[in-house]
């Protein structure tokens, strides 16, 4: 089992697309292959990672991305390092995807899948990045210890490169709202599995949210 973690912002955004009522989000490989999806299939919405650009409707922001209507939509995501981690453990028995904002519903999944080994994947940073590592380790505890305060693994978040970044406006492509956003803690009620379809890595929601776009602001 694998769980890839990229809070700031990759799987902050991909649970707010499903909240948003997206069925599925396809990880792509690079922003040519995004590209090349989103030709084959004209009815998708592509996502990257910065400022906005031709091809891509979509930006690598929860704030901007709150308000879009994504009913029955399949979204291409490419990120710097969310997407990446993904899929470089494609071929794990199971894969979740994870940030803060789902961060009791991965917990749980692990916990009722029993004892078998999780290897947690950090993204940010070529692994180093302590949002990340602060989400891994509080998902860890609650899969052991479900009453882990989260309160110190925030704090950390709240303090990391990432977070000092979005809110000075150092990183394009980003919304004001980002960092309280991706600190959400548990706003979703569904872990978000990946794995492989038709050779596409495909992301989907566990348990598939009742209603559709149903985390309003």
């Amino acid at each position: 089992m694998a769980v890839v973690v990229d809070v700031m912002r990759a799987y902050t955004v991909a649970a707010w697309a499903f909240a948003r009522g997206a069925e599925k989000i396809v990880l792509a490989a690079s922003l040519d292959d995004a590209l090349a999806l989103r030709s084959r299939h004209p009815e998708w919405v592509a996502l990257k990672d910065g400022p906005p650009a031709p091809g891509f409707g979509l930006v690598n922001s929860p704030g901007l991305l709150r308000s879009a209507d994504l009913t029955g939509r399949t979204v291409v995501q490419k990120t710097t390092a969310g997407t990446v981690g993904a899929l470089a453990v494609k071929d794990a028995d199971l894969v979740l995807c994870a940030g803060f904002v789902v961060a009791e519903a991965t917990a749980r999944v692990l916990r009722e899948r029993g004892s078998g080994s999780v290897t947690f994947v950090v993204t940010g940073e070529d692994g180093r990045a302590d949002e990340d590592l602060a989400c891994a380790e509080y998902i860890a505890g609650r899969t052991v210890e479900p009453g882990t305060d989260a309160a110190p693994f925030l704090h950390r978040a709240a303090a990391s490169r990432a977070a000092v970044e979005l809110a000075t406006g150092v990183r394009e492509g980003a919304h004001p709202d980002d960092v309280t956003l991706c600190l959400e803690l548990d706003r979703f009620p569904f872990a978000m599995v990946a794995a492989l379809e038709d050779s596409l890595m495909v992301l989907r929601p566990h348990p598939a949210p009742s209603v559709a776009g149903g985390a309003p602001e």
